[in-house]
């Protein structure tokens, strides 16, 4: 398939693999277009003035086709794991099924697909199953497929990245159950990248169903210790073969970024043994793939994790978020509570909304940070996600980016930030500031800060009735901390915007 005269779909563009996908196509020299829900998710993308946009929703049959026309190629990269642990299979079966339907009416030529290991072991993960049956029914129709089967992605910000980080780091004394011990063999994230591209080039991975890993097998075990022994740290592992994948899903949402209702159908997958049973198969096909080893994919991550060059990270997509948590756009209606204050900056526009970005991850929330704390506690322990997403970037955001327990719904540069609950609520909520040029002073600006809270039912009510006690100090706390920081800065000279490293944040706040 020649570059020059071609033209790709790219589902799932605002993936963790998509997102490093399209910048590859681009510069291979294709025309590609990306299907996705929200075309404000794209905007912040170096790349998104390269590719055409197609909104929809692969689970609506009727906003596929469009996407469709004109269409040599399609990448197949959705997964709705993020759904929920019994939702997830029946949205794979869907979703896949409307993108089958209209390639072939569009007369597509390949779709590529990338898929998981079949699981091997007597406990069959539904997760591993649904990744197989999901390529079962791609294939189900005249247009070839070729299926790419691979195990943990290895890379910075990717899922099997961050579990492996995170527990390491984290937990001097480990304790596993049986799964640490099942051999798996997982993949650079470059390598996965290299065989996406290659296999339009190939003709003959057409309808091949192709395992691709690195060149090492290991346990998990196995993999904490390398982890460790890269970081300079101490780590045992102790051994406890009664903890069930429930039990587990709870250690690994306490420690680590990963929610519950992920973290189980997750951990079913890696109870079963994940090895390419035919390495020769995609050498032969795809020769120019050299696949390194998890050291080096390992090392590799955490220079662009110290560096902060992350492009996507594992929750980059909607669909990492459970349906209790769904990608809205704010439409202010009657029953919508609105809390709105104000304050005078004496400090410009861009340098205050500089100084809103640097909000959540390490920065935390200027004020009550205690309370915060406690609060994504308490949504971890509900089952939330709590504060373990934190941030992929230190000091700039994008919509789509997630901040701790929010998630970035609208940005424009120097003007509005508006940040969407993610944690447990009787409803939903939105924290918004907006920042404006003072009419007095061009030096002089404006911080609009808004909290919106949609009820849901009466135990909604009830809540913002109870909450809003705390919230009216809080942050009213917070909104007097972010201007007395902005006016520090222009008292300091630090004009420059994405100096966050060389910032010191007030503590006092």
């Amino acid at each position: 398939m020649s570059p020059s005269s071609s033209t790709v779909l790219v589902t799932g563009a605002t993936g963790y693999v998509g997102g490093r996908l399209v910048p590859c196509l681009l510069r291979e020299g294709y025309a590609v277009r990306c299907f996705v829900r929200s075309a404000e998710r794209l905007q912040a993308q170096p790349w998104s003035d390269d590719v055409e946009v197609a909104v929809g929703d692969a689970l609506k049959a009727d906003t596929v086709p469009p996407a469709m026309e004109d269409v040599d190629a399609v990448y197949y990269l959705i997964h709705s794991l993020g759904a929920g642990e019994d939702a997830f299979e029946d949205k794979d079966r869907r979703a896949a099924t409307n993108i089958r339907r209209a390639a072939e009416a569009a007369g597509v030529q390949r779709i590529v697909y990338l898929g998981g290991m079949r699981p091997k072991g007597e406990r069959q993960s539904k997760h591993l199953q649904s990744r197989i049956e999901t390529g079962k029914v791609l294939r189900d129709g005249a247009v070839p497929v070729t299926e790419f089967r691979a195990a943990q992605i290895v890379g910075s910000g990717s899922l099997s990245f961050e579990l492996v980080r995170y527990l390491t780091e984290r937990v001097p004394l480990m304790i596993c159950p049986r799964w640490v011990h099942t051999p798996t063999q997982p993949i650079a994230i470059r390598n996965v990248l290299q065989y996406l591209v290659a296999a339009l080039q190939q003709p003959d991975s057409a309808g091949e169903i192709v395992e691709i890993g690195g060149s090492d097998v290991f346990t998990y075990a196995e993999m904490f210790q390398i982890y460790a022994e890269v970081r300079g740290l101490n780590r045992w592992v102790v051994n406890v073969p009664f903890l069930t994948p429930r039990l587990s899903s709870h250690w690994i949402g306490f420690v680590t970024p990963v929610s519950n209702s992920i973290a189980r159908p997750l951990i079913e997958g890696l109870d079963n043994e994940v090895v390419v049973e035919d390495p020769e198969k995609a050498h032969s096909l795809f020769p120019d793939v050299e696949p390194i080893s998890f050291e080096a994919a390992l090392r590799l991550a955490l220079r662009r994790a110290e560096t902060g060059t992350i492009p996507t990270v594992w929750n980059s997509a909607v669909s990492s978020v459970p349906d209790e948590a769904p990608s809205t756009r704010l439409e202010l209606s009657e029953g919508l509570y609105r809390e709105e204050r104000a304050v005078d900056v004496d400090a410009p526009p861009a340098l205050v909304f500089d100084t809103i970005e640097q909000l959540g991850g390490d920065t935390g929330w200027l004020y009550g940070d205690a309370l915060w704390r406690l609060r994504g506690w308490i949504d971890q322990l509900v089952g939330g996600v709590g504060f373990r997403y934190g941030r992929r970037d230190p000091d700039t955001l994008r919509v789509g980016d997630t901040v701790d327990f929010w998630r970035v719904e609208t940005r424009e540069d120097n003007q509005l930030l508006r940040l969407r609950a993610e944690m447990r609520l009787p409803g939903r909520a939105w924290l918004q500031f907006k920042v404006s040029p003072h009419e007095d002073a061009d030096a002089r600006s404006r911080i609009t800060q808004t909290l919106f809270f949609e009820p849901k039912g009466l135990t909604g009510t009830l809540y913002w009735s109870l909450a809003r006690w705390v919230h009216g100090p809080l942050f009213a706390g917070q909104l007097r901390a972010l201007a007395n920081w902005a006016e520090e800065r222009t008292a300091d000279g630090d004009d420059s915007p994405q100096a966050s490293t060389a910032r010191s944040v007030p503590t006092s706040a």
